[in-house]
């Protein structure tokens, strides 16, 4: 194989792994906003909890002053039914006190309802703080992992920037050039490997014999359609190739 054919072949491997890490490394931020944006999730349903649950305490709190206004009411009505003189006087002290015992159970009730409410929401309260606690730790290894990640391909990266420097030191400018060209114009991929007659990026039909020069290997072809820089792999020992084009 022609040895700037080959070594553009290495480098385009090598464009396509930093093209890789780079992608890694810039999908990174979006990641930890996924973690900040999981845990505020976790915190706001805390939080929401929490509201509930004050809310349900000052609510707690006006029924049982009601409660005892109510039961104060009806504690000076049972004192002034012993004074009464009449009949007439004694019946009505006697609805009164039938309402204010009416309305005694009717706050017990709500009081009640109150209660088990807080023991709903203080059930609630605590499942979620356990899961804001584990979430938090979760996200914490995965911040660490990111991390040990960042550093891995950005370390990955400059080696491979380096190693790409040194191997395009030793390809033929025009070659070089011609590489670059189609790259910048192919979204990054300048070759493309001619397989059975066909351009495998563009996938269209080689001529004949455009093909049987490209499996020579001898010297740099562009693809007519998509101007990429052919190449030809033959195929593993035991495994019969296609017949060169007519």
């Amino acid at each position: 194989m022609h040895s700037d054919l080959q070594h553009l072949i290495t480098l385009q491997d090598l464009d396509l792994a930093a093209e890789r890490l780079r992608r890694q490394i810039a999908d990174m931020p979006a990641l930890s906003a996924a973690l900040d944006e999981r845990i505020a999730g976790l915190t706001a349903a805390v939080a929401s909890v929490k509201e509930r649950s004050a809310s349900s305490q000052a609510a707690r709190r006006e029924i049982e002053k009601d409660l005892a206004v109510v039961q104060g009411r009806l504690s000076k009505y049972k004192d002034q039914l012993m004074e009464v003189k009449t009949n007439k006087e004694y019946h009505a002290m006697q609805t009164e006190i039938a309402t204010a015992e009416q309305q005694v159970r009717l706050q017990e009730d709500r009081l009640l309802e109150r209660m088990e409410e807080a023991e709903t929401l203080a059930a609630e309260l605590k499942t979620a703080e356990a899961a804001l606690k584990t979430g938090q730790a979760d996200a914490g290894q995965e911040r660490q992992q990111m991390e040990t990640n960042r550093a891995a391909a950005e370390n990955e990266l400059a080696r491979t920037s380096d190693e790409r420097a040194t191997l395009a030191a030793s390809v033929s400018p025009p070659a070089l050039a011609l590489f670059e060209h189609v790259s910048k114009h192919r979204k990054g991929l300048a070759m493309s490997e001619a397989r059975e007659g066909h351009c495998m990026q563009c996938h269209v039909r080689l001529r004949p014999q455009v093909f049987n020069e490209v499996r020579r290997n001898e010297r740099l072809i562009q693809c007519d359609s998509c101007s990429r820089i052919l190449f030809y792999i033959a195929p593993p020992a035991g495994v019969a190739a296609a017949p060169p084009s007519a």
